[in-house]
């Protein structure tokens, strides 16, 4: 896969999207630049992009889960049947959705994340 994205530390194309996806948020470890050794990270819009989506998917589960048996015999009684896998799938979306956006919408950022030397 081609390296589209530039690094913050050092200007130059060494991050691909998959490579970006998985760069994490700033308060993650990073990802390696490959030129210049420095560590980056999506930027704060990923960072707020993350809480938020991941928020909102948490509380459709727990709606989901909570008002279930509130649906049946409405309309809303399909809900019942699929219960499980709506609330799998939402879950599932909080770990995937998260990184395709970081893969392609955010700007990297410098890791500011100090780790202790092993």
């Amino acid at each position: 896969m081609k390296s589209i994205y530039t690094c913050p530390h050092c200007g130059k194309k060494t991050f691909n999207p998959w490579k970006k996806a998985f760069a994490g948020q700033l308060n993650s470890p990073g990802k390696v630049c490959m030129e210049c050794g420095r560590k980056c990270v999506n930027g704060k819009g990923a960072t707020i992009f993350n809480a938020v989506y991941s928020l909102i998917a948490f509380a459709l589960i727990v709606v989901v889960y909570l008002k279930t048996p509130d649906w049946r015999g409405t309309s809303l009684d399909w809900v019942a049947y699929y219960e499980v896998f709506i609330c799998v799938g939402l879950f599932l979306s909080i770990l995937i959705i998260p990184k395709a956006v970081n893969a392609f919408f955010f700007k990297l950022a410098p890791a500011i994340r100090i780790d202790a030397v092993k």
